[in-house]
């Protein structure tokens, strides 16, 4: 689709967003019945058109959904279950394994990426903008300029202070990777780079060729709530979308997180030991629903993940690694790359970078009495 100025591109936008809004805002069982016949309708179609169908496996978000799938009386001969399990948290493994999942192996280890390609921080949709500044060519020359400035060409409708800026933060952080940038006096992270590849190499890519070498097309578990690029596909696409190169259902698409939980709950999903307790609120929402939500991880992934972690007070996702495993905190956060100088590092180079603790994260989870060389009152001499 194509609009005749930038003000009208806007006007769309704004309306897909609100269209999305009003599924939002309905209470949970009749979302529920919502994802029901999305569920239905896409395979219908799929099966129309000659596709096979599956549930791409992952967090709670499409454990929930596989779970209702099978709910609804579809079988693993109907629609099976793919993952990218060897990424995920050793609990969501054991589920996995439960719910009978056909397992995918990873396009590259997750160390070869991050030395290859570079660290997965802050957001897809930032590093993405970053890794274009680290590759400048004539061809994206364009977009640089737009990243740096805000200056759109006729492709952006000539929008100035457009979204394609990195925001001003960042610039002043990661814009000298471009020679524009660096003329505005910005800065370039020393001996690291960023990447939104992790996610194509690790899952993406491997479920791809899995879909494709069984002419199958997905189920996945993802929701506007979340924001970002899927908040931005889901809402000009809806739940189920049969475009030229993309097939997919997003039956869960208008969810909130308290949602998926309490869905969670009604179907007597095994939730992995990751996510921690369910806990109810004791007062209804706007909607006449309890909220659900889970004590542990909200959201989780790949343990070398850093998307989202500027957002994140201590203890945020790395001192939660550390209580799991201290010594894979060791090698994520020290010695999982190897720079031009043969220095080992890791996330904490990444992190010291862009001003976020990390170091000590036993002072999270230990009691005042076990922190070694740490005084209190009680001991002190007055």
């Amino acid at each position: 689709m194509s609009y005749e100025s930038f003000q009208e591109y806007k006007a769309h936008k704004m309306q897909k967003r609100e269209e999305m809004l009003m599924k939002q805002r309905v209470p949970y069982s009749i979302k529920r019945r919502m994802s029901e016949d999305r569920i239905r309708g896409f395979y219908n179609e799929a099966k129309r058109r000659g596709y096979n169908c599956h549930v791409s496996i992952g967090g709670l978000d499409s454990i929930t959904l596989g779970y209702l799938v099978r709910e609804m009386g579809y079988g693993p001969d109907e629609i099976p279950f793919v993952s990218a399990s060897t990424l995920e948290d050793k609990s969501i493994q054991q589920v996995h394994k439960e719910m009978g999942c056909i397992v995918v192996r990873p396009l590259r280890p997750k160390v070869q990426v991050l030395q290859e390609f570079g660290f997965p921080v802050l957001s897809k949709k930032i590093a993405n903008k970053i890794d274009t500044l680290q590759h400048p060519t004539e061809k994206n020359k364009t977009v640089r300029h737009a990243i740096i400035t805000g200056e759109c060409g006729a492709q952006g409708h000539y929008a100035t202070n457009s979204k394609m800026q990195l925001p001003k933060g960042y610039l002043k952080l990661f814009g000298g990777l471009d020679e524009e940038g660096r003329a505005y006096g910005y800065g370039a992270p020393p001996n690291f780079r960023v990447s939104d590849k992790c996610c194509y190499y690790l899952k993406e890519a491997p479920c791809d060729n899995w879909a494709k070498e069984n002419h199958s097309v997905p189920y996945l578990g993802i929701m506007a709530s979340e924001g970002g690029r899927r908040a931005d596909a889901l809402e000009e696409h809806g739940c189920n979308y049969f475009g030229k190169t993309t097939i997919r259902s997003a039956p869960f698409a208008f969810y909130y997180h308290s949602d998926i939980v309490h869905l969670a709950v009604d179907l007597g999903v095994h939730i992995p030991d990751i996510y921690g307790n369910v806990e109810i609120s004791k007062v209804k929402n706007e909607f006449g629903d309890y909220e659900y939500t889970t004590t542990g991880e909200q959201r989780t992934g790949c343990e070398m993940c850093g998307f989202g972690i500027q957002m994140e007070s201590r203890p945020h996702r790395f001192d939660r690694l550390y209580e799991r495993s201290p010594k894979q905190w060791e090698f994520w956060m020290n010695r999982c790359c190897t720079d031009e100088t043969g220095e080992k590092y890791g996330w904490g180079r990444v992190l010291d970078y862009l001003g976020i603790e990390w170091r000590n994260p036993q002072y999270w989870w230990l009691d005042n009495g076990q922190l070694e060389g740490q005084l209190n009152i009680f001991n002190m001499e007055l």
